[in-house]
């Protein structure tokens, strides 16, 4: 059965692997490299440390999820408490599910339970990115409720 819950200390290991392999999954895709310098996921592998998860496991505005099926971790999530324009915003830092395990619900579930954390926390929004081309993240945040906001178009100069 797949779930998603608060992770557990003895459980970091496991998520610092899948937030590395969703750094890496992000620096290869278009707007990859700029997505993650400007959110909450470190753009660097030996920027996933303890303590950047223990900060999420632990911070009164930060959370780190953990995506099970059958109490294996195969998804994790993590997300912060944001102040924008005098509001509380949720935004979601990551949400990934290692791809063996996609397609029957550990994204779902980790989506909902951000929501669910957010709402708990007062968030007045959530913002969460995607890539572009990157269709099921996009998904998975429509059926959350989501919906794009702002498109960055970009072109590189000579």
């Amino acid at each position: 059965m797949e779930g998603a819950c608060p992770a557990r200390p003895e459980q970091l290991t496991t998520c610092a692997r899948l937030l590395e392999e969703a750094r890496e999954h992000a620096a290869t895709l278009r707007g990859g490299p700029e997505l993650l310098a400007a959110c909450e996921l470190p753009a660097a592998p030996d920027r996933i440390t303890e303590e950047w998860l223990r900060r999420h496991l632990t911070g009164a505005e930060r959370v780190l999820l953990a995506g099970t099926i059958d109490q294996a971790v195969v998804g994790v999530g993590a997300g912060h408490v944001a102040r924008r324009a005098g509001e509380r915003v949720g935004v979601v830092d990551c949400c990934y599910v290692e791809a063996p395990a996609r397609g029957v619900g550990v994204g779902t579930a980790l989506a909902q339970a951000l929501m669910g954390w957010f709402s708990a926390a007062a968030c007045a929004a959530v913002d969460a990115p995607a890539l572009p081309g990157d269709r099921e993240t996009k998904q998975l945040l429509e059926s959350q409720g989501l919906s794009a906001r702002l498109l960055v178009l970009r072109r590189r100069l000579p």
